[in-house]
């Protein structure tokens, strides 16, 4: 699936960044295997496909649902999922003629009988879902990603689910009229119409390869499979709690504007509750990390625990209990600013919950997201950084950390691409905290524009570090700096948004990770 999103893709984002991911789902809408790609993604679409079960009750073979919003699993309004039914033997059919982009029939199955759902429609077997960053989605600034966004309106179009092919044939002209009829209407729907339609091909490819799958195995071996895969991961993952003291282990951080972060994890055997009480309110900024993506975080790190070759699914959160205050920077109200907390705030929540286990100083704690563009064309990518050492291990350099799992893009394809030209990208030397174990340097990456353009800075561990773990050094903060043409250095804020001209650069330093253990006094 992954393979057919990113060569049927037009974006740079997706094709070379690849700021996508793919999934397969059960029929309850369980999370049961992905591809390696956005653990960020990951975590958090198996709530949007149990949205879209519940909310489309009577989806028939060739039905593909499309949607952003970050109260129905969504993590912020660029990344935008598709959900495909898949029909066991004896579901409707599709109709013939469906657009190219039209997900493939009824797949074959096992010859059972389908289920029928409350209104007598047929309940689909499995799901399989792509979720991909578009380049631009509206808002107040090319790219869809403020630095100073309030509302959830100002970060782009809202995609409230709806049916974008029905039945095999895609609806583009209501697409369109989402994409464009928005207070801030998105600024090249051409190219988030052939993005869609290439999730869609995407999703269509898992769907025969699960229908081949069903004509050679059967549908409830299948099920069995699935089932299991989740139970496996729900053993070793409350087999590794199991091995921790039983007790209560808390720890807390804090964005760079203050708000403080904690958590507190209670082990009894195999079981664990996490508990974040005590982190600040919802924030008036965009910092706000809707409820899916805490959990996406908090499965990205019970799946760090288990050194074994499992995937991961939706079964590694069984043996735990998450408890979030409601209002808080974890549960924001509808309608509030969250494009930062996907970015941002989940790289923060990795770092608590690693913090009270101990195992591993922090990495850098951001992703760097660096969006520029003007109003034909809007341009993002995320910097990597340093990566927090461990006990017998020092920390990588220049690497993307935990909830991001991106490429950057290859300055010749920047370069050709976009009115920019790359001047410096290399390792930041010193920025990794010392120790025993050394954390990784983080990176420098100097833009010079070839044409005014909007630049939106999303970056955190500006004014906080990377801590360090059982007497290692902290990593080095991160750094921001414009340089005009006549020679002038100017230092900007974790978050920015700033009007560059012809020859002005943008210069990024990125942090370092945190060092583990006493550094050797000899």
């Amino acid at each position: 699936m992954g393979g057919v999103l990113r060569n049927t893709s037009v974006s740079t984002n997706i094709k070379e960044r690849l700021d996508y991911s793919c999934a397969v789902f059960d029929a309850s809408g369980g999370l049961v295997a992905n591809a390696p790609h956005i653990p960020v993604h990951l975590g958090a679409m198996a709530e949007t496909v149990r949205h879209v079960r519940s909310r489309f009750p009577d989806l028939v073979a060739g039905d593909v649902v499309v949607t952003n919003d970050p109260a129905a699993g969504g993590s912020h309004l660029p990344d935008v999922t598709a959900v495909t039914p898949v029909f066991a033997c004896g579901s409707p059919s599709s109709p013939a003629g469906g657009s190219p982009s039209s997900p493939a029939g009824d797949a074959p199955g096992d010859g059972s009988r389908s289920e029928t759902n409350a209104n007598g429609g047929h309940t689909p077997a499995f799901f399989v879902a792509s979720r991909g960053h578009h380049a631009d989605i509206g808002g107040v600034t090319p790219g869809s990603m403020p630095a100073d966004s309030h509302t959830l309106e100002e970060e782009g179009v809202l995609l409230e689910a709806f049916l974008a092919v029905r039945a095999g044939f895609f609806d583009e002209e209501h697409l369109r009229a989402r994409l464009v009829g928005a207070r801030y209407p998105a600024r090249n729907p051409d190219d988030n119409v052939a993005e869609l339609e290439a999730m869609v091909a995407a999703n269509r490819c898992g769907v025969g390869l699960l229908g081949e799958m069903m004509a050679e195995h059967g549908r409830q071996a299948m099920e069995l499979t699935m089932t299991q895969l989740q139970q496996a991961a729900a053993h070793k993952v409350g087999r590794e709690i199991g091995r921790l003291p039983n007790g209560c282990y808390e720890f807390a951080d804090q964005m760079d504007d203050g708000t403080p972060i904690c958590v507190a994890l209670t082990i009894e055997g195999e079981r664990m509750r996490i508990d974040f009480s005590g982190t600040g309110a919802a924030s008036r900024g965009n910092l706000n990390a809707p409820r899916a993506v805490v959990q996406a975080a908090v499965i990205y790190v019970l799946r760090t625990l288990v050194a074994e070759r499992i995937p991961l699914n939706g079964g590694c959160l069984d043996p735990v209990e998450i408890q979030i205050p409601p209002g808080s920077l974890l549960d924001p109200p509808a309608g509030a600013a969250v494009v930062g907390g996907n970015v941002e705030t989940s790289q923060r929540v990795v770092d608590v919950l690693l913090g009270a286990l101990g195992r591993v100083a922090a990495s850098q704690g951001t992703m760097n997201n660096v969006t520029f563009g003007d109003e034909s064309f809007g341009y993002y990518e995320t910097i990597g950084g340093g990566a927090g050492a461990g006990d017998g291990f020092a920390g990588a350099s220049g690497v993307h950390t935990h909830m991001t799992n991106t490429r950057i893009t290859d300055a010749e394809v920047l370069e050709a691409r976009h009115p920019v030209l790359l001047r410096e990208f290399r390792f930041r030397p010193g920025s990794g905290g010392s120790g025993r174990w050394p954390g990784g340097e983080g990176l420098v990456r100097e833009y010079e524009f070839r044409a005014p353009v909007t630049v939106s800075l999303l970056t955190e561990r500006r004014t906080t570090q990377p801590y360090g773990q059982n007497g290692g050094a902290p990593g080095m903060s991160g750094r921001n700096w414009v340089i005009r043409t006549d020679g002038s250095i100017e230092s900007l804020d974790g978050k920015a948004r700033i009007e560059l001209a012809t020859g002005e650069r943008l210069r990024i330093e990125t942090p370092g990770g945190g060092g583990f253990g006493e550094a050797d006094s000899s």
